[in-house]
Parts: structure tokens; sequence; C-alpha cells
């Protein structure tokens, strides 16, 4: 599939907010090399000087109230996997010996060393920051990734729709703690479609819901989702899924979505 760009990726957006009912913004990430790159996004805003947020915090401040925010090394909590996870610095030795999680997330420092060393994570050394921005404001052109939250009944939607006209399965990983890595470390270091589960953190200081997951996936997978969805919903499958009843029969149902 060709480039997608900024505007029709905005177009998307409001398909998918349509077809899925999605509570807040699809938002898009993009990774830079230098400050001044970064500078001539339109409308972009930084976090408050001298405060150090987790990232999943400015992702939420991007999809709930609408920023376009930079995020560089300064601006999330330094020597861990806030920056750690998308190549902005690399995490303390602290950090990735398990000394940090020793006893609080894990029992021993084995389990928190292995934890760190299985982490997806973007490479350090090359990017300086990063951009979140909703994709209706159309300012990244393109997005390096796209992401939403959504409940697991639209999430299988939307899988279902990634799968209509080229199969392909999709595989979890679960990192635990720390599951930005899962979702956008993933998806950024790889290009790759990652759906995760947002961990205690993210729920915590990002305000994820307790009935949200998190999907990134590359621009072209994100148009081919919504085709697909457009497609299964001409047979019936739309959300919300309308539940048939646990004691109704269910042959007249199953006769039309599954033969």
């Amino acid at each position: 599939m060709s480039a997608i760009d900024a505007q029709a990726l905005k177009e998307l957006a409001g398909k998918l907010t349509e077809l899925l009912k999605i509570r807040t913004l699809p938002i898009g990430m993009k990774q830079y090399e230098s400050r001044e790159e970064m500078e001539k996004v339109p409308g972009l805003r930084w976090p408050k000087e001298g405060v150090r947020h987790t990232t999943c915090q400015l992702v939420t401040q991007s999809r709930m109230a609408g920023f376009t925010l930079g995020v560089a090394a300064e601006n999330v909590r330094s020597g861990g996997n806030c920056g750690g996870v998308m190549g902005l610095e690399q995490p303390s030795e602290g950090c990735l010996s398990g000394e940090h999680m020793d006893g609080v997330w894990f029992e021993n420092r084995e389990a928190a060393h292995q934890h760190q060393l299985h982490m997806p994570r973007v490479p350090s050394g090359r990017f300086v920051g990063t951009v979140v921005s909703p994709l209706r404001s159309a300012r990244l052109d393109p997005p390096d990734i796209i992401l939403f939250y959504a409940t697991p009944g639209q999430m299988i939607l939307f899988v279902n729709g990634l799968q209509w006209k080229r199969y392909k399965r999709y595989d979890m990983s679960i990192t635990g703690e720390s599951a930005c890595a899962d979702s956008w470390g993933k998806a950024l270091s790889t290009r790759e479609t990652s759906i995760s589960i947002p961990c205690f953190a993210e729920r915590r200081y990002g305000g994820v819901a307790d009935d949200e997951l998190l999907i990134a996936l590359p621009p072209d997978e994100f148009a081919r989702g919504i085709e697909g969805l457009e497609g299964i919903g001409k047979v019936g499958l739309r959300y919300p899924i309308v539940p048939f009843g646990p004691q109704a029969d269910p042959s007249e149902g199953m006769a039309h979505s599954y033969g």
C-alpha cells in the first residue's frame, strides 16, 4: 500500500470513531533526529519546564485533550524506560540491572534483570525527540505509527478488519510492567502492528481505563483495518456487538455469520 498522508489519516480517524465508537482520539507518533525538525510541526507545545512526566501521561494528554506534544529526554523520568523505550536515552544501570524493580515487581534481581533484557526498545543514539498528535489535527505527515485505545470488543473487530482482505495472524507480546514497550516501543522499533495490555503505571499515571487495550501500528495497517471494518460491516459485523442471548437458539445467527 502506498504512503498515506496526514489528510487521509484525518479522514480515516473520523471513520474509526464512527465505526467503533472509541472514547478517545486516535493519535500519531513520529520520531525526530533534531529539535529543529520537531519545532517545524504546526501547533507544537512542550510539557511544563522542570516537570518530568511518564510518557503515558503525555500520550493521554494528546488522546484526551488533543495536544500536539513534543517529548524529549528532559520531559520524562530520567534513567528509566519512559525515554528508554523510545530510544531518547539509554536507561541507567540501576534500571537495566533490575535493581529498581527488585523486591517490588519481582521477587529477585535475576527476574527483574531478565524483564529488562526482553523489553522491546528503540535503540538509543539516533532520535532526540518524539511528537504525539491527534490524527484529526493532520500535523504529522505522516506519523511513524498510530495508536488508539479500545475495549476488547472494539479491538477484536478491528483485528477482524485487518484480516478481512489479507489474512495474517497477530500475536500479542506481554512484557508485564512497562507495557509501553509492547505498544509504541515495539511498533516504533519494528514497524509492526502490536496489541498490548496497558500496565499498572499506564492505568495509574496515564489514566488508561480498566477496560482499555492499546494498539500501535503503521499507517498502512491502520488504513487496511478501517477498510476491513467497512467490509465486514456490510454483512452485519458491526460495533456494538448485539448479544444474541445465552439461552436462545443460536442457529439463525450462526447460519448467517458462520455458515
